[in-house]
């Protein structure tokens, strides 16, 4: 098995279409915003950063950016338990929903920062 390649945020940006930086970047901010705390973990391999209450993705990850060639995913590791009252989640798998991001904009519509809070909240409780 492969091992993971752990890389920082700036390293994720650097394989991320440069339209899209803007939007990975401010999505940083708003999580770090929310909690200042977050582990940080990049994993280049799956082009992805997670934000969590410790460094392990599926357990203590609550959100993670992911970038594709024409947005950026904001996804919820428990999606599928969230309350959702805009209906900006998407996804039909176990647990994972995801927002797609096409613009710096997108970050600031209604509900996005309440859920990434709920999402956090429900890692802090589960993992109390």
């Amino acid at each position: 098995m492969a091992e993971t390649q752990f890389g920082s945020f700036d390293d994720l940006l650097e394989i991320t279409a440069e339209e899209l930086r803007p939007i990975a970047s401010e999505l940083k901010t708003i999580i770090q915003g929310i909690d200042p705390d977050a582990c940080e973990v990049v994993r280049l391999g799956d082009r992805a950063a997670t934000y969590g209450v410790g460094p392990k993705k599926m357990s203590e990850g609550y959100v993670y950016i992911l970038p594709y060639k024409s947005w950026v995913n904001l996804g919820f590791y428990r999606g599928a338990i969230l309350d959702d009252p805009h209906g900006l989640l998407e996804g039909a798998g176990k647990n994972l929903r995801h927002i797609k991001m096409r613009s710096v904009e997108d970050t600031g519509r209604p509900g996005v920062a309440a859920l990434i809070r709920q999402a956090l909240e429900e890692r802090r409780q589960a993992l109390k």
